[in-house]
């Protein structure tokens, strides 16, 4: 709560970005419609990360739920700062829909030079 408000008041005062994700953990795996656009979320059991949702940010509609367990392939690593904007780690590439391929770095989408999106905001 007190990060979301000083992260506001320095998006306010624009010594930040607003940033394009934020995180949220959650016990159990959300339905579709529990998946705002801008917020991944991390679904956790005891203190483990089990998989991380979010929408396309290319615009399509698209949900990505990709795997945070270590023993599985692919799998992918989530970290957040303290201002709650997350990373994630590898680049995401959806092969099928839109063809978005890009990084999510401190609650900013960067795009790759190959992504097919047609949506994509540089």
């Amino acid at each position: 709560m007190l990060r979301d408000i000083l992260r506001s008041l320095l998006i306010g005062v624009r010594l930040i970005d607003r940033p394009a994700y934020t995180l949220r953990y959650v016990q159990r795996h959300p339905a579709p419609d529990q998946v705002p656009p801008g917020q991944i979320v991390v679904v956790q059991a005891q203190s483990h990360s089990k998989w991380a949702c979010f929408r396309c940010p290319g615009g399509c509609g698209g949900r990505f739920q990709l795997s945070l367990h270590p023993s599985r392939r692919p799998r992918w690593t989530v970290s957040a700062d303290w201002l709650n904007r997350p990373s994630l780690d590898p680049s995401i590439h959806q092969s099928t829909g839109c063809g978005a391929h890009f990084w999510i770095r401190d609650g900013g989408v960067v795009w790759c030079k190959d992504s097919k999106c047609e949506n994509q905001k540089f």
